[in-house]
């Protein structure tokens, strides 16, 4: 799988209710190789965009955002798409222009965590025939994934603090600052 196979699936399920599930549904039906790579790609993106700018944007966005909702977030974006993930990137103010109704989830929040576990549960489905969690299925595709190169999360510095964000995403904080999402 390339990367233009990987946007093209995040690209089709997005007309899906529940994307995660017809993600995993369609990774199963392939080899083990291609969610493999898959999982790769994704992992690379949630790498990529554990940043501290991004992780402010996301703090406006929400009036806060711990650990995992950063993360729940990234996969979110992820699901956007790959024009919307690189502009956002890029530019994360450009979420105050993007952020509608129509691409949150059903409780207001830019988050999708089941899109976390997308490559794990069509792996798991795989060889199990099951989506049911599996240390030893799990541990197996970390291993496969490193060997294909996945480097680990890198630590980051915060380089603001939260009085610093209207500064910093002014149209963000125009928009969210004092109406934040949820």
């Amino acid at each position: 799988m390339d990367k233009k196979e990987f946007w093209g699936l995040i690209e089709e399920s997005k007309g899906f209710d529940i994307q995660a599930e017809w993600l995993t549904e369609v990774l199963s039906q392939k080899e083990l190789e291609e969610v493999l790579e898959f999982e790769f790609m994704f992992q690379g993106l949630i790498n990529e965009s554990y940043q501290s700018r991004l992780w402010g944007a996301a703090f406006v966005l929400m009036g806060g955002c711990s650990d995992d909702t950063f993360d729940y977030f990234r996969g979110w974006l992820i699901g956007q798409g790959e024009e919307i993930y690189n502009k956002v990137i890029n530019d994360p103010e450009y979420l105050a222009e993007y952020i509608s109704e129509d691409n949150l989830d059903e409780e207001g929040f830019p988050q999708n965590e089941e899109l976390l576990s997308v490559g794990l549960d069509a792996y798991t489905l795989i060889k199990t025939g099951d989506i049911e969690w599996d240390d030893d299925i799990h541990d197996e595709m970390l291993e496969e994934l490193e060997k294909m190169g996945l480097q680990t999360e890198k630590d980051i510095e915060f380089d603001w603090e939260e009085d610093d964000l209207e500064e910093l995403f002014p149209v963000l904080w125009g928009r969210f600052g004092d109406d934040p999402l949820g």
